[in-house]
């Protein structure tokens, strides 16, 4: 970790021209704050990982009746990397908010923008386990599929949980994601407007509540079905690493569970939870197909009262 380089990288900030966030600084200044960890690996690691991902996509083929590809870039990554290939998505949704002004200090408040970002990145990285990338807003069509070695590693440790199982697991979650948006073709296309049409009221001064309401709700659905698949389809014993990892999900220090409130980390708790719930609820009802069922249309989306009452969409859409 490097403080001295997330200051000095804040504070060229402040003359950096452009919007109201100086996006090289923030790479900068979250890189500043945050050990890159150690992703050098032997051969055996490298072929393990590689066959924990194939695992996982055979896996989630024969358990969800999906087939799929497998994201066209597949990479182990430090904290570092895992800035880099962010600060790009960042600065793609919020890109409509930098035709805003800097107000009557325009350079400060581009450092602290630029501050608040790099914290928030910085934060992310340290916490981040893997991630499947559909490239929202971006000019390509690709995917990419991230995972962050350092942190699953450390996270295994504090689990005391086995490095290999707690990996692979964790494959199988990010991979799950790939088999939704091949499930849906409709689906980067439906999130990509939401958060448009969110970002860009924001930028106008206003707050569009059912574009953020209806992104909500669709990621609820994308994590909660993820989390179904991953443990119906894993191949090993998985009970222990699902309720380590939900306790997880809600503890840390103070100063932690104060950031994850800020960032937004209890959102993303409740989407697991309510949608996994949800799924599970649907799953137990009938079976893995008609929950699957949600792919095959905008429509099937469940609503937010059905979320909460999974018979509803049962007998809306199955």
């Amino acid at each position: 970790m490097d403080i001295t380089r997330s200051i000095r990288a804040i504070a060229d900030a402040a003359d950096a021209p452009g919007g109201v966030i100086d996006w090289a600084s923030v790479a900068e200044a979250a890189k500043g704050g945050v050990e890159p960890g150690d992703i050098r690996m032997e051969p055996a690691e490298q072929e393990a990982i590689a066959a924990d991902v194939r695992a996982a996509r055979d896996g989630l083929r024969a358990a969800s009746g999906v087939e799929f590809a497998l994201p066209d870039s597949v990479e182990v990554q430090s904290r570092h990397h895992w800035i880099d290939a962010n600060v790009a998505t960042f600065e793609r949704v919020l890109r409509p908010l930098e035709d805003q002004a800097g107000g009557l200090f325009p350079g400060v408040a581009r450092s602290v923008n630029s501050g608040t970002m790099a914290v928030t990145l910085a934060f992310l990285a340290r916490n981040v386990l893997g991630q499947y990338d559909p490239l929202l807003l971006a000019d390509r069509d690709d995917h990419g599929l991230y995972f962050v070695r350092p942190n699953i590693q450390r996270v295994a440790v504090e689990l005391g949980v086995g490095y290999p199982r707690f990996r692979r697991w964790i494959a199988f979650h990010e991979v799950a994601h790939a088999a939704e948006f091949a499930a849906a073709p409709w689906l980067s296309s439906y999130l990509e407007a939401r958060m448009e049409e969110g970002v860009e009221a924001l930028a106008a001064g206003s707050l569009d509540r059912d574009a953020f309401s209806e992104l909500n709700t669709a990621m609820t659905a994308v994590e909660g079905y993820a989390e179904l698949l991953m443990d119906r389809a894993f191949d090993e014993e998985y009970a222990d690493l699902r309720e380590k990892l939900d306790e997880r999900r809600g503890g840390g220090d103070p100063l932690t569970r104060l950031l994850k409130r800020v960032l937004g980390f209890e959102m993303k708790r409740e989407q697991y939870e309510r949608g996994a719930a949800f799924f599970e609820a649907v799953a137990d009802e009938r079976d893995l197909a008609t929950a699957t069922l949600v792919w095959e249309d905008p429509d099937n989306l469940p609503t937010e009262a059905e979320l909460n009452h999974p018979q509803r969409w049962l007998s809306r859409v199955a």
